[in-house]
């Protein structure tokens, strides 16, 4: 009789020892919650930014956007970089291409509004690093 009791209690028991050494509550929230949590935060903040704007830059922005997103794909102003055999996109064109054009990427955009609270900072006397 007593052992018939004891089989459930010793599966849960080993079940829940097995699922709590597999994967600890630690290592889901700082992995997996965390990067999700911030992609969906970025994703929000570009949309907002995008969505911010006048229909009229928005339609520059698709001139704009096609007439880069070629500049920047024509063979002879490709980048060669590690790990891929063929020439790739050439992403700071692009991006300059974007900005000079009247329509500054969301990630141009990021890092001049950081540029801007880094002077802030030292205007205030605090020592920033250049670069983190």
């Amino acid at each position: 009789m007593q052992i018939h009791h004891a089989k459930p209690k010793l599966l849960l028991l080993t079940g829940l020892s097995i699922l709590l050494t597999g994967c600890s509550i630690s290592d889901w929230y700082n992995g997996y919650y965390a990067e999700r949590t911030a992609i969906i935060k970025a994703h929000k903040e570009r949309d907002a930014y995008y969505n911010a704007e006048s229909p009229e830059m928005k339609e520059l922005r698709k001139k704009n956007q096609a007439y880069c997103s070629d500049l920047a794909s024509r063979p002879e102003n490709r980048v060669v970089e590690r790990g891929y055999k063929n020439p790739v996109f050439n992403e700071p064109m692009y991006s300059v291409c974007m900005e000079k054009g009247g329509t500054p990427t969301f990630g141009t955009y990021e890092s001049r509004q950081e540029e801007k609270r880094r002077a802030e900072r030292r205007a205030r006397g605090e020592i920033v690093p250049e670069y983190w």
